[in-house]
């Protein structure tokens, strides 16, 4: 039995978006990392949280999930952003480039359709920041179908919080104590 996948998000989650007065958390660090597709002369400014790391590696060695990277930053995921935080390399989901003006176009975040497909019957927690209430629907649906999701939304100004990652680890422990629960014994009537 497999642990459930960690979905992970970047922007608004590892990443935050600045404050309307350019301001980043105290915790972040600046980088200039140079994505796919990008020139070395034309580097992307973000900041990271070197902790962030650290307490993401707390929750995948106890083996309760299988971290993915799910976001639009794809293959750069696993190349630039973990490194940074020294981050074992991770599979991604293959999300497209979608020619979209909102995260929302159908009322719900874009990258759903295709995470469900990743996922097939698969549990899972999903850390982003961009999820509306369709999205959490949709999660206690797949619950109730027998795949066990779990949404964590994120400030996307504050971004990734110690307390997300606690929920995700103590969501994970209860569905691995559920998963592994002996079969209750027959009753003496059912053995008669």
């Amino acid at each position: 039995m497999s642990p459930p996948y960690l979905l992970l998000d970047i922007d608004g989650v590892l990443i935050p978006f600045p404050g309307a007065d350019g301001s980043t958390p105290a915790t972040h660090v600046r980088y200039d990392i140079v994505p796919t597709g990008r020139s070395a002369d034309n580097p992307v400014t973000i900041w990271l949280n070197p902790a962030h790391g650290r307490l993401l590696m707390d929750v995948i060695r106890a083996g309760l999930v299988t971290p993915v990277w799910c976001t639009s930053w794809r293959q750069d995921a696993a190349a630039l952003i973990g490194p940074l935080l020294d981050l074992p390399t991770w599979p991604y989901v293959d999300l497209p480039r979608p020619r979209i003006t909102t995260s929302h176009p159908n009322g719900y975040l874009w990258k759903r359709d295709h995470v469900h497909t990743w996922l097939g019957d698969a549990p899972a927690v999903w850390i982003d920041d961009d999820f509306t209430s369709l999205d959490h629907d949709w999660a206690a649906e797949r619950t109730i179908r027998g795949a066990a999701t779990l949404l964590i939304q994120s400030d996307p100004r504050v971004g990734l919080q110690a307390e997300h990652l606690a929920e995700a680890r103590a969501w994970a422990r209860r569905l691995l104590a559920v998963r592994t629960a002996a079969p209750a014994t027959p009753s003496e009537t059912e053995a008669a």
